[in-house]
């Protein structure tokens, strides 16, 4: 049976010392009831922080006893002292990372105390790892507690598969970059094979942050980071629906429910449900029900809103002071509307269990969850779960991730109370059955994607990342795929040899003008001509003037323009079929409207086809702007023989049907040969790889999914590579 190590700042087991004995009691935390439900599939490991209550310093007789009794549930103890809790878990987990993911630069503190303390306990986290991990396991870091964990096991334990979500916000890289450790932090989240995001946005500002200060371009949300594959997904976490959606049939949820409908009478109830934290924006919600009360006064006297504010971080200056300054609001609120017999805000500081929390869900008319920023918010689906007759209204912040998810609820911005007091009386005049057909759409979408769902799917992403690797190294070429490679060629008469140039010869560069071959490259190229042996072809998408330019001092064959025009060494350019040009005319000016919207771009006219490059536009416009003209040409070239071709950095129109693999036939079918070896690096080589023979040498430059036989990871190994050849040896 496989072992999923899911490794959390804090375990699924709440320890509490009580009367001198230790108490251990079932987290129903959303990711611990995921996790569970997996089944028999994994033997599930979980690694974490006890609590606040056991401490590193516990005498050794009581810390076994914790530890025997964790191992019976599955859990693995790492104790920390005081020091690291308060510089740690309150320091820099809860003063820097939270406060700066969640936009609230002004919170942030840079200390550097804290900053060795994050280190230190990482690597704590990382002995207990070393402890438990057997080869073969599954390795889950769950969230901004452990970003650097992952780095760590990899340069410990490389051949480990390391999957990491992060449960909060990702910033933009104007916030991220703010944090003086960004680098140490992106690399630590690299170490995974797989990272897991809520939402579309938070994944593009991780790539982003990625790109702008560790130089990591990805494509299709793969990044290449020390010879490995690093696959970026976005994942939404869900709930339990089912427990939530029967929590009606519960009797004590029954019997909460009705004391608390006797209490309420036939008002209208709100409810906001929140941990206390300055992201919530609690205090601007009060205000909003202020507001809608301020311009609906016919609405006094029969509506309540329930409001829950859950303790948080009270060690925390800052958290004193929100809720200092959210109990004057509400009671500023309370004494202008309140009349006898009548408050319009029930303020309850502190948790509820389940049965009450679920009596709230049932009994409310509306949900307002309204946070400045979240990184999902599972109020608002429990909310939704537990409404299982189809009534009542969802208003949700749009900086709340599972907007991405509830477009039917009432998006409202948390900034704007006016918005807010308008939701509110939208909510309360919608027609029962469009309350009941949102509310279907939404509940249908949670209960397809429950919180087992989420779990398995992460899951099957972590096996596809480590098979993923697996192939890539099994085609990798190593000391003994060269050492046959170098002996088949030193053995074979007839060899053809056939190359692409930009991203296999050459790296590329950002100015495509200055990517001329460097002195280097003319000398293997000139060896391997020498030997009257070879057939060497370059392949490659530029024009023939250009490439007339570089190498006709070689006695070299050239394939142009992605195989429109060949020229055999020696000879003339000859085209592979007759073309026309006359489209140019007609596309040439959408081109021109894009380099007119998008500043450092660039037409490049050859003789039958265009190319827009946007190599020295911002990269995240230049990618906005190629999508869009890609549609934009498509839909004017649907009944024309052209196609849209999608290379590094360019948009290029051409004819169809002709393609390096067309070209390269030309060469193939001209006598048998005795080796062929042939690289390239992007999906244009790929037609180049279809035809060539099973025992040929394909080799794809760089990392991805190809058709070649073989993979190596950089123009420098494939120029290694070709010196071998060119020395014999």
């Amino acid at each position: 049976m496989s072992r999923l190590l899911i490794i959390s700042n804090r375990l699924p087991v709440s320890v509490i010392r009580k009367d001198g004995e230790f108490c251990f009691k079932p987290s129903v935390g959303g990711v611990a009831t995921g996790l569970n439900s997996l089944g028999e599939s994994f033997q599930k490991v979980w690694l974490g922080w006890p609590g606040d209550q056991i401490k590193s310093n516990l005498p050794l007789p009581e810390k076994e006893k914790v530890c025997r009794n964790l191992r019976k549930l599955n859990c693995r103890a790492i104790f920390l002292n005081q020091e690291d809790i308060d510089s740690y878990y309150y320091g820099f987990c809860n003063q820097t990372i939270w406060s700066n993911f969640h936009y609230f630069m002004e919170y942030t503190v840079y200390d550097e105390q804290y900053w060795e303390s994050y280190k230190r306990v990482n690597h704590l986290f990382y002995e207990e790892v070393a402890r438990v991990y057997q080869p073969g396991d599954l390795i889950w870091v769950h969230d901004y507690q452990l970003m650097l964990l992952p780095k760590i096991i990899r340069d410990n334990i490389p051949s480990a598969t390391i999957g990491f979500f992060l449960h909060i916000p990702f910033p933009p890289y104007e916030v991220f970059s703010a944090l003086p450790w960004r680098s140490e932090i992106l690399k630590g989240i690299l170490g995974s094979d797989l990272v897991g995001f809520h939402t579309y946005q938070y994944a593009e500002n991780f790539l982003n942050s990625v790109r702008r200060i560790e130089g990591h371009e990805h494509s299709l949300k793969q990044l290449i980071v020390d010879n490995r594959i690093v696959i970026v997904e976005v994942l939404p976490m869900s709930i339990n629906f089912r427990k939530f959606n029967q929590s009606s049939d519960e009797k004590e949820v029954q019997k909460e429910y009705r004391k608390m409908r006797r209490g309420f009478g036939d008002k209208k109830v709100i409810i906001s449900i929140d941990r206390l934290d300055y992201t919530k924006g609690i205090p601007q919600r009060v205000e909003a029900f202020g507001e809608f009360l301020e311009q609906n006064p016919q609405y006094r006297e029969k509506i309540v809103m329930i409001l829950v504010a859950v303790p948080s971080r009270t060690e925390i200056p800052q958290y004193e002071l929100l809720k200092k300054e959210l109990e004057e609001t509400l009671s500023r609120i309370n004494g202008k509307f309140s009349t006898i017999g009548w408050v319009p805000i029930l303020y309850f500081y502190r948790s509820f269990d389940f049965e009450s929390l679920s009596a709230l869900y049932l009994i409310a008319d509306i949900a307002l969850i309204t946070p400045l920023r979240d990184g999902m918010n599972l109020i608002a689906k429990e909310y939704l779960a537990s409404r299982s007759d189809g009534r009542g209204v969802l208003i949700l912040s749009e900086k709340a991730g599972s907007a991405r998810e509830l477009g039917e609820a009432i998006v409202v911005n948390p900034y704007n109370k006016k918005e807010i007091a308008r939701a509110l009386k939208e909510s309360l005049e919608m027609p029962l059955e469009e309350q009941i057909e949102r509310n279907a759409t939404m509940r249908n979408r949670l209960q397809r994607y429950d919180i087992t769902r989420w779990a398995n799917d992460f899951i099957e992403a972590m096996v596809k990342a480590r098979k993923y690797q697996e192939e890539l190294s099994a085609k990798r070429i190593d000391d003994s795929i060269k050492a046959r490679l170098l002996n088949d060629y030193r053995k074979a008469r007839r060899r053809l040899i056939a190359l692409d140039y930009d991203g296999t010869l050459r790296g590329f560069v950002k100015d495509p003008d200055q990517a001329g071959p460097q002195p280097e490259t003319l000398e293997i190229l000139e060896k391997l001509v020498a030997d009257n042996k070879n057939d060497v072809v370059i392949i490659s998408g530029r024009k023939r003037s250009t490439l007339e330019k570089w190498f006709s001092h070689l006695n070299i064959n050239l394939i142009g323009e992605h195989g429109i025009w060949i020229r055999q060494k020696g000879g003339e350019w000859q085209m592979i079929e007759p073309m026309g040009s006359e489209w140019k005319e007609d596309l040439r000016p959408i081109l021109e409207l894009y380099v007119d919207r998008t500043p450092g771009s660039f037409i490049e006219e050859k003789d039958f086809s265009l190319v827009w490059h946007y190599r020295k536009a911002e990269t995240e416009l230049g990618e906005l702007r190629a999508r869009e003209l890609k549609d934009a040409l498509l839909n004017r070239t649907a009944n024309l023989n052209l196609g849209i071709l999608s290379g590094s950095k360019v948009v290029e129109i051409k004819s169809m049907g002709v393609t390096k693999g067309r070209a390269i036939l030309h060469w193939l079918k001209r006598r048998k040969w005795d080796i062929i070896i042939t690289a390239g690096d992007d999906w244009t080589d790929e037609d180049t790889f279809e035809v060539m023979p099973p025992d040929a040498y394909s080799i794809k430059v760089g990392f991805g999914y190809s058709k070649a036989n073989f993979q190596l990871d950089s123009v420098s190994e494939m120029k290694k590579l070709l010196k071998k050849l060119v020395k014999g040896k």
